[in-house]
């Protein structure tokens, strides 16, 4: 629009000019979508990146950072009412006793119920807390184990004692780390002056990893 007039103008293309052809323009497009799903996706997943590559570190060196766990041994007893029956213990009502009186935390598993007692853990990452119970008396033996916080974090990396939510964490931080990588490798394709390098480049890291997993691996 020029200075006083009070129509815009028309946009057309320059005459003579040929409009770009189908697939130069897909091409345009998609190299925008690429860069512009590269730079967001790398920001969300920024975190997601940092924690398990420090995690990765901490991971294949765990026994040089790990210090030792911290062990408590406790004894309680629950009565006869959260015992419940000889052939139907209540096991949910001795679970929550104990972990509302002990302070214990972690998803329960390995439950067992046998003849004369009841075994059962209560795990989580860098954690878990052994326990028995006599069925006959209602007395209980707990021995808890606190690994520390690398032990923590190695868990969350690996899943495991994690529970679902973290899983599907995990899950998601697959996906988009696979994304980020995806469309960094399609962006080298519309950097022409790099484009032969960068994939000599990434071929050749590629073929060095699984040439180290064949020769150095048992």
């Amino acid at each position: 629009m020029t200075i006083g007039s009070t129509k815009p103008e028309a946009h057309h293309s320059a005459p003579g000019k040929k409009p770009q052809p189908l697939s130069v323009r897909l091409r345009r497009q998609t190299a925008i979508v690429s860069r512009w799903l590269h730079i967001y996706l790398s920001m969300v997943s920024f975190a997601v990146v940092l924690f398990f590559a420090v995690t990765g570190l901490t991971l294949n060196h765990a026994d040089a950072l790990s210090g030792e766990p911290k062990v408590r041994e406790v004894n309680g007893s629950v009565t006869a009412k959260e015992l419940g029956p000889k052939d139907h213990p209540d096991t949910l009502a001795i679970v929550e006793h104990i972990r509302n009186t002990d302070k214990v935390h972690g998803a329960v598993s390995d439950l067992r119920v046998e003849d004369d007692q009841i075994t059962f853990s209560f795990r989580g990452p860098g954690y878990s807390a052994d326990t028995t119970v006599d069925r006959t008396t209602g007395k209980y033996n707990i021995v808890e184990t606190r690994s520390g916080l690398i032990a923590v974090v190695n868990d969350l990396h690996k899943g495991r004692d994690t529970g679902k939510t973290w899983a599907w964490v995990i899950d998601a931080s697959a996906v988009l780390l696979t994304l980020v990588s995806l469309t960094g490798l399609l962006l080298i394709f519309f950097v022409y002056k790099r484009r032969t390098s960068g994939l000599i480049l990434a071929a050749m890291a590629t073929l060095v990893c699984v040439l180290l997993y064949k020769l150095y691996v048992p």
